[in-house]
């Protein structure tokens, strides 16, 4: 499977790895382990990645780091799109939300970007693609989910902060990972009890 590094803040690593004849499964599990065993300076074979057990029905479970038996205090975020993957491991005080898209949509997902959208008329194909990912990547940062619609999704004029209005304290840094032909943006703030 082919994977390059991404250009991310601090306190996030990132990689985007693309291969169809490798499962989805495989590879969130194979870019996670590579993140880890770079950050902590180990053999990525020595990483191991599962993933939690549902509490109920509808539960997006997420991904579990552990070396030796014991679970690594690091999040694992995922987002994939057709045959690629992005994998964003960060420190547990951050909330991070990542969207990945290709510069291609498809007829149902061009209408569906293009219905929640914001943006003017005249705006181009680009232009309504990295637009969606700032919203679906503020909405994953946020983990509320189907609960909120995009289209109460709020971005500043430039698109660098983002922002759902019934948490207006929460206010996520948007910043453009895109590579390799993919749209990818990550939404990252700091975790605040609510």
């Amino acid at each position: 499977m082919e994977s390059v590094l991404l250009d991310t803040p601090a306190g996030i690593d990132a990689r985007l790895g693309w291969d169809p004849s490798v499962t989805a499964h495989d590879r969130k599990r194979i870019l996670a382990r590579a993140i880890i065993g770079a950050r902590l300076g180990i053999d990525a074979t020595d990483v191991r990645i599962e993933r939690e057990a549902p509490t109920h029905f509808g539960h997006h479970t997420r991904l579990i780091a552990s070396v030796g038996g014991s679970e690594i205090d690091l999040v694992v975020t995922v987002a994939e799109y057709r045959a690629a993957t992005v994998v964003a491991v960060s420190d547990p005080t951050l909330r991070v939300g990542i969207d990945l898209r290709d510069l291609h949509p498809d007829d149902e997902t061009r209408a569906s970007i293009r219905a929640h959208s914001h943006l003017w008329e005249g705006s181009t194909e680009l232009d309504f693609i990295t637009h969606w990912t700032r919203v679906q990547a503020v909405l994953a940062a946020d983990g509320r989910g189907a609960r909120v619609e995009p289209k109460h999704v709020r971005l500043d004029q430039g698109g660098r902060r983002g922002w759902v209005p019934d948490r207006p304290a929460v206010h996520y840094t948007i910043r453009d990972a895109s590579r390799n032909a993919f749209v990818i943006t990550l939404a990252y703030a700091r975790d605040t009890a609510e």
